[in-house]
């Protein structure tokens, strides 16, 4: 089951397909993010490591 790498909440095998990265980062989330700004708040976070 994926989980959230930000804030570790489950996510569908659907999600993960669709908004992990190359390498399967998570870093955006329905529970940690909303739902209309998760591909820019995944972006966002990616710049910042």
């Amino acid at each position: 089951m994926p989980n959230c790498d930000h804030c570790g909440a489950h996510v569908s095998e659907r999600f993960a397909r669709v908004f992990a990265d190359e390498s399967g980062y998570i870093r955006a989330c329905p529970a940690c993010s909303a739902n209309a700004g998760i591909a820019e708040v995944a972006r966002e976070r990616a710049q910042k490591v």
